[in-house]
């Protein structure tokens, strides 16, 4: 079933368009299932519960750390982490690239956007955005790359609500690359509102319910 999945699921996506499969929660002999189809991008949300799949599995995996990060948890991935997504402090990316430097390593992160209007999402607001990018504190961090942006729209069915939530992160994302030319991946959309999502600018999306089914939580 998880094969039939992740192909339906890439066959739909535009050539532009990356997928991480969130693998959250879910057993390693899943992600096997998942990479013998050709999958090699996979998602977690706990750093310790990563490290412990990083180290069971083919090291041509890129791990991508898609849950709200914790700064004294960075240590222990930033050996093999290959993106961050939700990096939503300035403190935060300093620490990122503290830990990345021990390991002489730059990594990958994206500023998370807060787009939706739920008082549980993190993110940066939008206006703050520019500014970041701009400070002095941001320049002097030589171990990080800010490859893009990411956003969690609202959870709703209101497909207007999603569009326009959408939308305000792309055209932000618009302008920031007349700037900024590292910008190239602007994360959004999720198993339930992915395809709305690539339809308004997004180039990666986070699966995961739709690969590996739906997720019992104890």
């Amino acid at each position: 079933m998880i094969i039939e999945n992740l192909q339906n699921i890439q066959n739909e996506l535009p050539e532009n368009v990356t997928l991480v499969a969130v693998s959250k929660t879910k057993p390693i002999t899943d992600i096997k299932e998942a990479y013998s189809a050709g999958q090699r991008i996979f998602g977690e949300n706990k750093i310790q519960e990563m490290v412990t799949k990083y180290e069971e599995l083919p090291k041509d995996i890129e791990w991508h750390m898609i849950g709200h990060l914790q700064r004294n948890k960075v240590k222990y991935m930033a050996h093999f982490v290959s993106l961050i997504h939700g990096v939503d402090s300035l403190k935060t990316l300093k620490e990122i690239d503290k830990q990345a430097k021990k390991h002489n390593r730059v990594i990958q992160c994206l500023l998370q956007v807060r787009i939706a209007q739920e008082e549980t999402k993190f993110g940066f607001p939008i206006s703050e955005i520019k500014d970041i990018l701009s400070s002095e504190e941001m320049i002097q961090l030589k171990n990080i790359t800010i490859s893009g942006l990411m956003g969690m729209a609202t959870f709703t069915d209101n497909k207007e609500q999603l569009k326009n939530e959408f939308t305000s992160l792309k055209k932000l994302f618009e302008e920031l690359k007349k700037e900024y030319s590292q910008l190239s991946i602007l994360s959004m959309g999720m198993s339930g509102d992915y395809q709305l999502a690539i339809e308004n600018g997004s180039t990666m999306v986070r699966i995961g319910s739709a690969v590996f089914g739906n997720r019992t939580y104890t």
